[in-house]
């Protein structure tokens, strides 16, 4: 474990520091306002630190620094090293796909167009990312016939070149010929300017240029030339008419969107030029390092304008939530566009639309980033056999039942069974509970309870001739996963030592952060590899029973929230009922109705009648309730 540096040896300057372990490889890059500041919080009583940053501390046997001018300085620094490193306690990032850009190869002699995708070459003009190759493939060809820049390879052109002959893209009017001499330098390097310009976003510029060529070439009657100008209007109107306008007026926005849970986050980023959307980009951070929401928004500008932007940088950046030092951000953002940059919450208007369009892009990308995991058989595989690895089991656990408990002060109190079979999940075997027994808020009691009544009902259809089995408890789970600490767990085990069913089937609780595993007999948990399959697994059931919990408490609730005074009278069924309050004037119109009254109601028989007035009128005026069939639904 490191040992705290000398006291006064840590500069009180900004700067960057690096934690080591034992073979001298970094660890974990951080960046500081003050060195010495920063610093002492890792040296305090390691309880006290959160449990990603006591491990990395733990791990190290050094801890060095470099001392900085200033923040934006010390910034810069700490990309970096972490570019050099790649710590293993810093977070990580990864691209949810390889997006397409448009790409100017404006490093060569004759600038080429072309879609690609993968590592950027430094000194070319990029446009995007893009969300699909085919929408800027018919893009570009329709800006060819505005902007004919070449798109052959190089190869290609210095065949043609040598043949003396142009490709068919001269003759269809998609390319200036520059291979044979049918244009010259200037007037091509005026085509690619005029191109960079249109993707730029100053679209009404290009359009207003080419309708003035047109207009003059008409009135010199050159009506072959305006013809061809007109074709090129055409085109340029068509491809701007592809670009999705969000803003009314012309800026310069990137709005960034987030979803995320406790390991990961999704990020979409959408880039926004003369109120036009320019591109798009999106990636999965892995959360290595303990970060709340605002250091989380700070990582993802980072990783954002470190990079190489495609589109230019932006005026404002809108974020769901500032970083802990958004001047800090906004100084070095605006010393990369060598303008002000302003970083701020959109509140209202398009703006805030916007960013809510983006945020639904990051959950839905977030799906399909754990969809892609939970698909795949062979990852499916590997965490069965990871979950036997780590816990000891004695085979793969096929079989897994999750279990959760949701209520609020103690009502409405309900637990939840999910059930994975080889990791997939099986919901023809999700099971709900109301608890019965439990009053007020006793999450170790209503565990019990919930146990105590599915190992029952298992012992009892085991019991059963198998032709008498029902199956909905029929099948054991192989590994019997509770939400929470040793609390929870220490309910789970007592269940099953009272059933008699310890020895058939393990146990493991699931503490909050999913990092912490407790076994029962162990006082340690059992931390699970962050990258392994089998944390996923395990993840991935916990968030499927708390949904599972959560949405039969809200069901119940609104139930209970809902409930009439005429609700379970009986022979008062929906339709009476809601004639009766209808013809009558509502609820209090009944409660003042007397017998007489409801009885003289030609559709409604006396003893319905009879049964409406007396639970409306028992002593304290309470109406009659049906009762809790509790149990499993």
């Amino acid at each position: 474990m490191v040992q705290r540096p000398p006291a006064g040896s840590i500069p009180d300057m900004p700067g960057s520091y690096q934690f080591k372990d034992a073979d001298g490889r970094v660890i974990y890059v951080g960046k500081a306002k003050s060195l010495r500041s920063r610093l002492s919080n890792y040296f305090q009583n390691p309880r006290n630190l959160h449990s990603r940053t006591r491990q990395m501390v733990e791990t190290a046997e050094s801890v060095e620094w470099i001392q900085v001018g200033n923040e934006v300085e010390a910034l810069m620094l700490e990309y970096s090293l972490i570019q050099r490193h790649k710590p293993r306690f810093n977070v990580r990032y990864t691209d949810d796909k390889s997006y397409p850009f448009l790409c100017l190869t404006t490093v060569d002699e004759w600038p080429r167009a072309m879609v690609m995708r993968g590592k950027r070459k430094k000194g070319n003009r990029y446009f995007g990312p893009y969300g699909h190759a085919y929408a800027i493939r018919e893009t570009l060809d329709l800006l060819l016939r505005t902007f004919p820049v070449r798109t052959c390879t190089d190869g290609r052109y210095r065949r043609h070149e040598k043949l003396g002959k142009p490709c068919l893209l001269f003759h269809i009017e998609k390319c200036a010929g520059p291979c044979v001499g049918e244009v010259g330098e200037a007037e091509y390097a005026g085509l690619v300017d005029e191109l960079i310009s249109f993707l730029e976003g100053d679209t009404e510029e290009v359009i207003a240029r080419l309708e003035t060529q047109m207009q003059s070439a008409s009135e010199g009657l050159e009506y072959e030339l305006a013809a061809h100008l007109r074709d090129r209007l055409t085109s340029v109107r068509k491809a701007v008419e592809k670009q999705q306008m969000v803003f009314a007026r012309n800026e310069d926005v990137d709005v960034v969107g987030l979803f995320d849970d406790e390991l990961e986050a999704a990020v979409q980023v959408f880039f926004v030029r003369k109120g036009r959307v320019m591109g798009r980009r999106g990636f999965v951070v892995d959360k290595v390092e303990e970060l709340d929401r605002a250091e989380l928004v700070s990582r993802v500008l980072e990783r954002l304008y470190f990079d190489d932007n495609p589109v230019g940088w932006p005026k404002e950046v809108l974020v769901p939530e500032l970083p802990h030092d958004p001047g800090l951000y906004e100084e070095w953002l605006s010393e990369l566009r060598e303008s002000q940059v302003k970083i701020r919450v959109p509140q209202r208007g398009d703006k805030r639309t916007l960013q809510g369009t983006v945020t639904q892009n990051a959950e839905e990308a977030f799906t399909r980033h754990r969809l892609k995991r939970s698909a795949d058989h062979n990852s499916r595989a590997r965490a069965l056999n990871e979950l036997q690895d780590y816990l000891g089991l004695p085979f793969a656990p096929l079989r897994i039942e999750c279990y959760d408990m949701s209520h609020i002060q103690g009502t409405d109190y309900v637990g939840s069974m999910v059930v994975v079979e080889d990791g997939l999940p099986k919901k023809s075997d999700y099971r709900r509970f109301k608890i019965k027994t439990v009053d007020g808020n006793d999450d170790f009691a209503a565990m019990e309870e919930v146990l105590t009544r599915r190992f029952s009902a298992y012992l009892e259809e085991r019991s059963m001739p198998v032709e008498e089995r029902d199956g909905r408890f029929s099948y054991p789970p192989q590994l019997l996963v509770v939400d929470g600490g040793k609390g929870q767990l220490s309910s789970a085990v007592r269940v099953l030592d009272e059933l008699g069913l310890s020895d058939e089937i393990p146990v493991v609780s699931l503490a909050k952060q999913f990092e912490e595993v407790f076994v029962p007999g162990e006082s340690e948990s059992i931390r699970l590899p962050r990258q392994s399959e089998a944390l996923y697994l395990l993840q991935r059931i916990r968030d499927e029973s708390h949904r599972f919990a959560i949405a039969y408490h809200r069901s119940l609730r609104d139930k209970r929230m809902t409930r009439s005074a005429l609700d379970g009278i009986v022979g008062l069924g929906p339709a009476r009922k809601k004639r009766l309050t209808k013809e009558l004037g509502g609820v209090n119109a009944v409660k003042r109705t007397d017998v007489d009254t409801l009885k003289n109601l030609t559709w409604l028989p006396d003893e319905v009648a009879e049964n409406v007035f007396r639970a409306l009128h028992r002593q304290g005026g309470g109406s009659e309730r049906p009762r809790s069939a509790g149990g499993i639904e």
